[in-house]
């Protein structure tokens, strides 16, 4: 699960980055209503952190079709390692049933030659 726990922690991480965005804006917001910083400043830095909140939440979705592809794809690797031991078990059983079936009709065809 290593590449899957890395995808989760850079999501977590990514998420903690959107939460402190959200405090910067509520912060700046604070200083536009104490009248520290003018409205044009406040409009403008708080669409500069929109953008990144933005940008960290596309990227938090590709992460997260990263792992349900990866997810997927150890599934499948799962299901084929499976159907391999299956196989291989079902093989050596049709062998062991073909062996018998053989020497019951050699015995069969000894009987009807004698």
């Amino acid at each position: 699960m290593g590449l899957v726990g890395r995808l989760e922690r850079n999501i977590a991480n990514l998420e903690k980055s959107i939460e402190k965005d959200h405090e910067k804006i509520d912060e700046l917001n604070a200083k536009c209503e104490s009248h520290k910083v003018t409205k044009a400043e406040y409009n403008i830095k708080k669409r500069h952190i929109e953008e990144k909140i933005r940008a960290m939440d596309s990227r938090m979705r590709v992460l997260q079709g990263g792992i349900a592809k990866e997810k997927r794809h150890l599934e499948e690797k799962a299901e084929e390692k499976q159907r391999k031991v299956e196989g291989k078990s079902g093989k050596k059983e049709e062998a062991k049933r073909r062996e018998k079936n053989y020497f019951k009709w050699s015995e069969e065809n000894e009987r009807k030659s004698d």
